[in-house]
C-alpha cells in the first residue's frame, strides 16, 4: 500500500505555503503525481438588486474569482515544480467543500490548512477540515499554519476501539511505516476499562509488527479528559503527526464533531491525520 496520488487543497484568503510544502514532500516520499484544487462561490448578498445592475456585480464577482483561481494556480505550479512526477490543477466557482469532496475520488490522502476562522469561517470561500472529514472518504491530513516539513521522527496513534480508528490505522500504513518512532495509546475514558484497552493496545502493536511497523503501546493509568492527555503524550514525544479516528454525527443535517476530533483539527502544535 502506498499514496500514489496527493491531493493539496489550497485556500483562497489564507497562506499556502504550508500545505504545499507538506503535500510536496509527500509526493517526493511516495513518488506520487499532485493534484492541487481551489474553489470558492459568491456568498449571499446583504442586499438584493435586480437587473441588470445585478448581473454586473455577479459577472465582477465570478471574475474576481476566476482570476484568484489562476493565481492559486500559478503558485500551486511554482510550489511544487520538481517534487512530482506529475501535476494536474483542478478548480470550479463552487463551494469548497462540497468541491474537495467529490473531487477527492481521485486521491489517495488530501491535504489541507487547518482552519483559522473558527466558526465565523465565510463556507463559500474556505473549505472547513471539520466538515471535509466527516464526508470526504479520504485520509485528511490537516496542517497547522506554521507546520511547513512533515515530521516523522515520531508519530502518535490515539487508539480507540472503533471503526473509524482501525480505518486510520489502515490509511496510515505508508506513513508509519516511514516513521522514526511509532507510539499507539488509549486513553481510559471515565467510565472505561483499563485492562481491556491494554488488551485493544497490544493487539494493535502486534498487528503492526505484522506489518514491518515497530511501535509500542501505552495507556496512561489516568482516566478522562483525552483530548488532554492525548496533547500530553504527544508533546512527550515529540509527536510531528497524531493518526486518529474522526468521530461525529450528524443532527439537524450538519456535522457536529467529537471533543477530541474538534480538538485535533484546531490543535497547532502538530500535523493531524484523520479518516472515517
Amino acid at each position: 500500500m502506498t499514496y500514489s496520488t496527493v491531493m493539496v487543497a489550497l485556500s483562497c484568503d489564507r497562506p499556502n505555503a504550508c500545505p504545499l510544502g507538506i503535500a510536496a514532500e509527500l509526493a517526493e516520499r511516495f513518488e506520487a503525481r499532485l493534484i492541487g484544487i481551489a474553489a470558492s462561490d459568491l456568498s449571499p448578498p446583504l442586499y438584493y438588486t435586480s437587473g441588470d445592475r445585478a448581473e454586473q456585480m455577479l459577472e465582477q464577482g465570478r471574475a474576481e474569482i476566476r482570476q484568484r483561481l489562476d493565481e492559486l494556480e500559478a503558485e500551486f505550479r511554482k510550489a511544487m515544480h520538481g517534487h512530482a512526477r506529475e501535476l494536474h490543477w483542478r478548480s470550479a466557482i463552487a463551494q469548497p467543500a462540497k468541491h474537495i469532496v467529490q473531487q477527492a475520488r481521485a486521491a489517495d490522502i488530501v491535504v489541507v490548512g487547518a482552519a483559522t476562522g473558527g466558526p465565523l469561517s465565510d463556507p463559500f470561500a474556505v473549505a472547513d477540515p471539520g466538515d471535509l472529514v466527516m464526508q470526504i472518504g479520504r485520509p485528511l491530513l490537516v496542517v497547522p499554519a506554521d507546520v511547513c516539513r512533515i515530521d516523522l521522527s515520531s508519530v502518535l496513534v490515539a487508539w480507540k476501539d472503533n471503526p473509524e480508528a482501525r480505518r486510520a490505522v489502515v490509511d496510515a500504513l505508508p506513513l508509519l511505516r516511514q516513521a522514526s518512532h511509532v507510539a499507539v495509546v488509549e486513553i481510559v475514558e471515565e467510565d472505561g476499562d483499563r485492562a481491556d484497552a491494554l488488551a485493544g493496545v497490544h493487539d494493535v502493536v502486534d498487528w503492526l509488527s505484522r506489518h514491518h511497523i515497530h511501535a509500542v503501546g501505552e495507556v496512561p493509568v489516568a482516566a478522562g479528559d483525552v483530548a488532554r492527555q492525548i496533547d500530553s503524550v504527544a508533546v512527550r514525544n515529540g509527536a510531528g503527526i497524531v493518526i486518529a479516528g474522526a468521530y461525529g454525527h450528524s443532527r439537524f443535517r450538519e456535522w457536529v464533531l467529537g471533543g477530541v476530533t474538534q480538538y485535533l483539527i484546531e490543535q497547532t502544535g502538530r500535523c493531524a491525520f484523520l479518516a472515517r
